[in-house]
């Protein structure tokens, strides 16, 4: 029977109290929509990319060699046990509608890196050939007659049977570089290899059976996928040596069967110029596919920084209401008491409570985050061509919420219930008594007290009397304001990096590699363009930097012999003095984040290694501020000791005029067409990372609205926790007849200081948020500034002033209704 009344009253507080058990469901539901939604935005990305790589059976690793590859390399890999094999042709064209650069693969739909088909079917003749479906934007369409202009295929003539999308190339922004036309690849196209006149292979894709099992962005697939690479590295040892001496006796040969023998000069001018370099490049160096590496990894940094701290603002302000629903029942425990329930009983009632709180709030977050935010950024990723849209409970973040949303109410109503069910019967039917006022320190500055008027000497008092009220207050709208400007934030400085990059720090338009022998002629075109500036020579190359059992890969080299002159190209910073750097002879110049991630400091020497294995040590004389990718730079003279090689140059950096997007192909054109290997712009550069930004834009947009919700509920939930505190004092102002509005301004007066102290300590508390959110979200090749716009800081402060407003407004409603005899009367 007990047990039937207790359940009865459970049900009876929670109608009266629906408003208050709303309030709880939504702020836990916030807090775990946020937690448990952005937490599954990463792994969804990964099982996105994960099941297309597994699907199209694309290769782990990539061999590809300056000279080509040979059936001996191909017999090599084969027979490295536990692979799956197969070798590639691949060239570069120019088709003959409108001159786009079009790189031209063998088909391979039965074994690795088999292209997806969008349209039509896949070539059964010769004559057929499949385009991708990026290809569609230039108006081709199935059954068009398709022309490419190369003497490398046994036709240039073909019928259009399909359009496919492949798994080299996941993003449609980027379809990587070429030594033809202007530089840049605009689509790739698949043909039978049986069409393709080159004897050599391009590529061969080697695909290990014990990496299959494992998803390409866990731990255990990178451990072993290094292992792995490691036998292809010992098994194509010497390799690189022995194609070359191919070549060069196969050269041998031709003026043997001419009757001549090979001039020396021409022998050691192969040795240099046809000279064999192989390359094992994996999955993450396929164009895009880094970008999007980094694009998971920046979410789920942030993931694991941004909706913690929400979920905790909420649990705070969770923990305070179910507190105070302890203390305003006070009086119904001593009567349950007094009726001789058990504590035990009477502790059940307000836990189950709680429970039903955490578990409705809990449910819907993790129904509505995990269906709803995951998609939205799905939604504006177009770029990439992932299909699949994999629904993960992230199970680890589910049980944290649960977790935390347990705690938060639990643990609040056993805090409060201990106190209040030590206290005997006869304690708990009579009202708390009010607590006493006392001094505060304004008082004690009499000129200022005295000339300061009724109300706002009682403000002031109020707001020091109930000191743990008015920190409540202050920190909840400082998470808030807090949560709302790392929002504003992370779209500010994420969107910087470009712009402090390539606004003050890379100064020229245009790196153009290309060869000594050609120079002249480039030189000549380059002078021609009314578009050219200037420019200046350095060796480049693309090194790993190694320290202690770190190391950084993709890491840009540049030497030059013209140091003052380069000063004009590339802006060189310290990150300590912020003074200018220069390429003395006391040692080279690292860029930040690769020092950071090696551990480097001033004075320490790296490890240098080429892309043909060649190894040097140098010692760091500086670290130079940079933003986006990593750089060694370094002077002539120590390139030649370092290296043990006579400087030469191999590229030039530009500076050029404001070029439109078809002016800057129209150059390129020129000058690979004069000699140039390759001209790459830094638009483009910028265009790729400011893309990466914009993609985080519709998490930035979540993290707004969600804390601007959050902001609101909170704010809302304090003030009403405030009225109801108070009701015996507001009714009794009421009494001595105080008006309406006399009577809410009694109360809004003090949330108003309270926002404008919680906006500035949330200022505060944002900026540090967001710096240390962009410390984890930073990767290996970008690292973030802080940079929060007045817009920001105008949009934070405004929202949460409104907020305040649209409160004051339903307090002031609230404060009409109140009745004043039955909220004063005595107990009985």
């Amino acid at each position: 029977m007990s047990r039937k009344l207790l359940l009865k009253s459970l049900w009876r507080n929670i109608w009266a109290t629906k408003g208050r058990l709303i309030a709880i469901i939504l702020i836990i539901m916030l807090g775990t929509l946020m937690f448990v939604g952005i937490k599954s935005v990463g792994p969804d990305m990964h099982q996105s990319a994960n099941q297309l790589y597994k699907q199209q059976k694309s290769a782990d690793l990539t061999l590809t060699s300056t000279t080509g590859l040979t059936k001996q390399d191909l017999k090599l890999a084969r027979s490295i046990k536990g692979t799956t094999v197969k070798a590639n042709k691949s060239i570069f064209s120019l088709d003959r509608k409108d001159n786009h650069v079009v790189q031209v693969m063998s088909s391979s739909t039965d074994k690795l890196d088999r292209p997806k088909l969008v349209s039509g079917h896949f070539p059964r003749h010769n004559g057929e050939i499949v385009l991708d479906q990026a290809a569609k934007q230039y108006r081709f369409k199935i059954g068009d007659t398709y022309q490419l202009k190369t003497s490398q295929l046994g036709r240039q003539s073909y019928r259009i049977v399909g359009f496919v999308t492949s798994p080299q190339f996941i993003d449609n922004q980027t379809r990587g570089n070429a030594n033809i036309g202007n530089g840049q690849v605009d689509y790739f196209a698949y043909l039978p290899q049986s069409n393709f006149n080159q004897p050599v292979y391009s590529t061969i894709g080697i695909k290990f059976k014990n990496l299959t099992k494992f998803s390409v962005f866990s731990s255990e697939y990178k451990a072993k996928l290094k292992a792995d690479q490691k036998l292809v590295n010992q098994q194509f040892k010497g390799r690189a040596a022995q194609r070359t001496n191919e070549i060069i006796q196969a050269t041998q040969q031709k003026y043997a069967a001419m009757g001549i023998s090979l001039p020396a000069t021409k022998q050691a001018d192969l040795a240099s110029q046809s000279r064999s370099v192989y390359s094992i490049t994996s999955i993450k160096d396929r164009p895009g596919v880094s970008g999007y590496f980094e694009l998971t990894d920046r979410i789920t940094s942030i993931a694991n920084v941004f909706p913690l701290f929400f979920f905790l603002v909420a649990a705070l302000i969770t923990f305070t209401t179910m507190t105070r629903m302890v203390e305003e029942d006070r009086m119904q425990i001593g009567t349950l008491k007094a009726l001789g329930y058990h504590r035990n009983e009477i502790a059940l009632n307000y836990l189950l409570y709680a429970l039903i709180a955490a578990t409705f709030g809990c449910l819907l977050g993790v129904i509505l985050g995990t269906n709803t935010l995951p998609k939205i950024v799905y939604g504006a990723m177009h770029q990439y061509i992932f299909t699949a849209q994999p629904l993960l409970y992230s199970q680890s973040a589910i049980v944290l919420a649960v977790i935390f949303s347990v705690l938060a109410t639990l643990t609040a109503v056993l805090i409060a219930l201990l106190a209040e069910l030590r206290s005997k019967p006869a304690t708990l039917l009579l009202p708390k008594a009010p607590k006493a006022g006392q001094r505060i320190l304004l008082e004690k500055i009499t000129p200022l007290w005295r000339h300061l008027s009724f109300n706002a000497k009682v403000s002031c008092r109020n707001l020091f009397r109930f000191k743990s009220r008015m920190w409540m207050v202050i920190i909840g709208i400082a998470g808030g304001t807090a949560l709302i400007l790392t929002g504003f934030g992370l779209r500010d400085s994420i969107g910087a990096a470009s712009t402090q990059q390539f606004g003050k720090i890379t100064n020229y338009q245009a790196l153009m590699m290309v060869n000594q022998t050609k120079r002249a002629k480039v030189n000549q075109s380059l002078q021609q363009n009314s578009h050219f500036r200037s420019a200046t020579a350095v060796n480049t190359n693309t090194v790993t930097v190694s320290k202690s059992g770190h190391q950084v890969a993709q890491v840009t080299q540049l030497a030059t012999n013209q140091p003052q002159t380069l000063k004009k190209y590339i802006k060189l910073e310290s990150t300590t003095t912020k003074k200018p750097l220069s390429l003395a002879s006391s040692g080279i110049i690292l860029t930040k984040k690769a020092a950071q991630t090696l551990d480097v400091t001033v004075g320490e020497h790296v490890k240098i290694k080429t892309a043909t294995n060649q190894s040097y040590s140098v010692k760091i004389g500086a670290i130079a501020k940079n933003y986006t990718g990593n750089f060694v730079y370094m002077n002539a003279k120590q390139f030649h000791q370092a290296t043990g090689t006579k400087y030469q140059t191999n590229a030039e950096l530009l500076k050029l005029t404001h070029l439109s997007t078809t002016q800057e192909h129209k150059l390129a054109q020129q000058l690979i067409a004069s000699g140039a290997e390759n001209v790459s712009y830094i638009s483009a550069q910028k265009k790729i990372i400011d893309q990466e930004a914009h993609t985080l834009d519709p998490i930035v947009f979540i993290f707004i609205i969600l804390s601007a919700l959050l902001s609101f509920v909170v704010l809302y939930n304090l003030t009403n926790i405030n009225v109801s505190e108070r009701i015996r004092e507001l009714s009794t102002i009421k009494v001595l007849g105080f008006f309406d509005r006399e009577v809410t301004m009694y109360v809004t007066r003090e949330n108003i200081v309270l926002t404008i102290v919680g906006i500035i300590f949330g200022y505060g508390l944002g900026n540090l948020l967001t710096a240390f959110i962009l410390q984890k979200a930073a990767s290996d090749a970008v690292i973030f500034p802080l940079v929060i716009g007045w817009s920001g800081y105008a949009i934070a402060a405004l929202l949460t002033i409104v907020f305040t407003i649209i409160v004051t407004i339903f307090t002031h409603y609230k404060l009409t209704k109140i009745d004043m005899v039955d909220a004063l009367k005595s107990n009985e």
